[in-house]
């Protein structure tokens, strides 16, 4: 009679375990985002954060959470063998959102779903996040790793983030200070981020029969390039604009700009009686969405439903703060283009 194990049921402890001695190194990493902050356990079942640690105090502190994944975005890390740079969109979909708020990012938690072990799969996997928690300022707090054969292919996996930030009650962004006159900031994108790959991959593979290697001529980069390039992280960019005295008073609205495009993102943050008015005309979308639009024969209002279309962020501000606050971001490196106001409605 054969004698059944978990290894023979398709989870390898012995490769498990493996894999698990490559992620220390890249969670200390980002340890280093919040010094005096996170406090170090021998073992543990979970991980501690100190809120008011390494010089940080708060008088009413709200915990800001959220939560996301990378799509179908895996599909074409999957096509191109690169794993190291998806865990940076994990990252970036999940602290955008929780900036959106007027949210510092504190700690970040990831969840990864395989269906076989792979101890460089996941290495790579959890490279990216700890560059992303680097970029976003956050600490790699933990995670879990889970093998599931039967639930997963062999070569298949997924993943998900959870971001947790901070903020004091009475700097909590949430639009409802918006007012007819403010005005609408569009802060740049880099690229297509992390939303609408399974419309991007049906116009690129199926419609236009490309493959990873051809390049895009309108950008000379090749189509892996350009599909695999990470989403933005704006932490620098909003926590220096909120940290600034005109910053508080300046900002009544902030939306991630991701599936749903602009109308929906923004949509969501407006208070009974507003409208925000966008102006197409004010920015010009970047060539990248040109080439994708024209590859699949979208529509142009499928276009700005599914996609950012070059704005990932857009924030409403007071127009007396306006070029204070395009100062900053730009210091910060975010270009930005002011794409419309908001009106009685």
């Amino acid at each position: 009679m054969n004698t059944a194990t978990y290894k023979s049921a398709g989870v390898d402890l012995e490769k498990y375990q493996q894999a698990m001695r490559k992620l220390p190194g890249f969670l200390q990493k980002t340890h280093e985002t919040q010094p005096g902050r996170v406090m170090e356990l021998s073992g543990g079942f979970a991980g501690l954060f100190r809120l008011n640690g390494g010089g940080n105090s708060y008088h009413d502190p709200v915990l800001v959470s959220g939560t996301d994944g990378v799509g179908t975005k895996i599909k074409v890390a999957q096509m191109a063998g690169v794993y190291n740079t998806i865990g940076i969109d994990l990252v970036a979909m999940c602290v955008n959102d929780c900036l959106c708020l007027g949210a510092e990012p504190l700690f970040f938690l990831d969840y990864l779903a395989f269906g076989r072990d792979n101890p460089d799969l996941i290495a790579q996997l959890v490279e990216g996040v700890a560059e992303g928690c680097t970029q976003s300022k956050s600490a790699l707090l933990g995670g879990e790793t889970a093998i599931m054969p039967g639930l997963y292919a062999d070569d298949d996996f997924d993943m998900a983030g959870f971001s947790v930030g901070v903020v004091e009650r009475d700097r909590i962004i949430d639009g409802s200070e918006i007012q007819p006159g403010d005005v609408i900031l569009g802060l740049e994108s880099s690229g297509l981020h992390s939303n609408g790959f399974s419309l991007i991959r049906q116009a690129v593979f199926d419609i236009g029969g490309l493959s990873l290697g051809d390049i895009v001529p309108e950008i000379d980069k090749t189509v892996g390039d350009v599909l695999l390039e990470p989403t933005r992280i704006y932490t620098e960019a909003i926590t220096a604009v909120m940290q600034h005295p005109r910053g508080v008073v300046g900002v009544n609205g902030i939306a991630h700009i991701t599936g749903g495009g602009l109308q929906e993102n923004i949509d969501r943050i407006l208070p009974e009686g507003r409208r925000a008015k966008i102006d197409r005309d004010r920015w010009t979308v970047p060539p990248l969405f040109t080439w994708l639009q024209e590859l699949g024969n979208i529509e142009t209002e499928e276009m700005f439903r599914v996609f950012n279309m070059g704005i990932g962020m857009a924030m409403v501000v007071r127009p007396l703060q306006l070029d204070a606050i395009v100062k900053q971001l730009g210091e910060c490196g975010v270009g930005t283009h002011v794409i419309g106001e908001i009106v009685e409605g």
